[in-house]
């Protein structure tokens, strides 16, 4: 019952699959970038910023913001459980993340939607 609830997944198979998912996604997004600044090298805020006013640019960019955090969230979980013994701090230590992850996603999409 407690693994269902602090897990991402439903097991370790899926936590596993969902790991390998997120890293193919930041992988590409990370070739993405990178590519595209070997591309442009004298890349201004101009075209920096037409860059991000593309939709498919949003939304890849969305898919990687919430790819990281499933990635992050699932990894720290896995940290805490195997680590950290006393039940109390094991709590606050997810507690923490979880909360910094959601601040940072929240964050993000404001910086990327501008809501």
């Amino acid at each position: 019952m407690v693994t269902s609830i602090t897990s991402f997944g439903r097991s370790g198979l899926y936590d596993w699959m969902i790991q390998r998912v997120t890293a193919v996604v930041l992988a590409a997004y990370t070739i993405f970038m990178i590519g595209y600044l070997l591309i442009n090298p004298e890349l201004d805020f101009q075209q920096w910023q037409e860059l991000f006013e593309c939709t498919a640019m949003r939304i890849f960019t969305l898919l990687t913001l919430l790819s990281l955090a499933a990635h992050a969230w699932i990894g720290m979980w896995s940290i805490s459980t195997d680590y950290i013994k006393p039940t109390g701090i094991r709590f606050l230590f997810q507690s923490a993340c979880g909360l910094l992850t959601f601040i940072y996603v929240v964050w993000g999409v404001q910086i990327l939607w501008g809501v």
